[in-house]
């Protein structure tokens, strides 16, 4: 669809409508047995990022793409934090949406054999992170439930519970809910699922898709795992999340990949994906950061956008330390429509 700065094609942007989710996802295999405890933890459209270089510690990235041009996303607060300052040599343009998606907090928490659940009619926010369990609003009950029910309005709803079982000390506790408008118009769904065996393994996990009367669809995933490396024998804890929404309203839509992987000797690698469109303009994003433990660290981005008419632009960053010295290297281009190339080396 795009061609970035590497030259390298971007693969097909495809959206789901709305996505089910199977009770309890893919049992872990089998891993060598480990005594580890589980603890789950609980802006705008600028090329270039100015970071600090005195930031030792891995500071969680939050800049807002926006799609509707006007409300950015508050970022999620990180346990750990370098200054960052945005800096606009070559700004991207902001059209304002002819509508903008609700920035509602997400989906009150919903108790056993309590009130029908409230339909969730509003898209996931952009540019969060990896949120926390309690924001996920995640909530086991420790009893079987099979619920279902149609509210005044005509609408129906739904809410399961229940335990899956199996070898080597597999246990899978789930949950899901749903529910639906009486036309069809409004619908949404979610899992919620932990999951773990005798090697020590640990997983919990969301997810959540819907769409609404306004056509918007979306999905979004989260999950924590937590387990003991067969080669390394190392503990490691590897967090993940996945958005993706679209509106139904115009050509507008976008898809956000963060993760996040630790291990017990400090290593540890963080990055994120996106990509986003707005009628006639797209961007992408993409950046990481690497600690091996030892005092290394490596930590780049590239971004780049590109407009119906063929105008082409972006920057791309690196920079590399050990023991607080390193370097910074990048450069900022631009392709104009009739492929005139202008680069500039910082």
């Amino acid at each position: 669809m795009a061609a970035c700065s590497r030259g390298l094609a971007w693969p097909p942007f495809d959206l789901i409508t709305a996505r089910g989710a199977a009770p309890c996802p893919h049992r872990p295999a089998p891993r060598r047995r480990a005594a580890i405890r589980c603890c789950c933890a609980g802006p705008d459209q600028e090329p270039r990022r100015r970071l600090s270089r005195a930031a030792a510690a891995a500071p969680e990235r939050a800049e807002e793409w926006r799609v509707d041009g006007n409300k950015p996303s508050a970022a999620a607060p990180g346990r750990r934090r370098a200054s960052l300052t945005a800096m606009p040599p070559l700004p991207f343009p902001a059209p304002r949406s002819r509508r903008q998606f609700k920035q509602q907090d997400f989906y009150p928490r919903c108790t056993q054999r309590g009130p029908a659940p409230q339909s969730r009619d509003t898209p996931p926010k952009r540019d969060t992170g990896i949120a926390s369990e309690k924001e996920w609003g995640i909530n086991l009950l420790d009893e079987a439930v099979k619920e279902s029910g149609t509210n005044e309005d005509g609408s129906t709803w739904y809410r399961e519970s229940g335990e899956d079982l199996g070898e080597n000390g597999f246990r899978c506790r789930w949950a899901r809910m749903g529910g639906q408008s009486h036309d069809g118009s409004t619908e949404w769904k979610e899992t919620w699922w932990e999951k773990s065996d005798w090697t020590g393994y640990k997983e919990l996990g969301a997810e959540k898709s819907g769409k609404n009367a306004e056509g918007d669809s979306w999905w979004e995933k989260w999950k924590e795992v937590l387990y003991q490396d067969e080669w390394s024998n190392l503990a490691r804890i590897e967090r993940s999340a996945e958005k993706q929404a679209k509106s139904g309203a115009e050509n507008a839509g976008w898809y956000e990949k963060w993760w996040e992987k630790y291990d017990a000797k400090g290593w540890t690698e963080k990055g994120a994906h996106k990509y986003g469109r707005l009628n006639e303009q797209s961007w992408w994003e993409r950046w990481g950061e690497h600690y091996d433990g030892r005092g290394f660290v490596l930590k780049w981005t590239d971004k780049w956008a590109e407009t119906d008419l063929g105008t082409k632009w972006g920057d791309k960053w690196e920079e590399k330390f050990f023991a607080g010295i390193g370097s910074r290297q990048g450069e900022t281009w631009h392709v104009s429509p009739g492929g005139e190339r202008k680069i500039h080396h910082h």
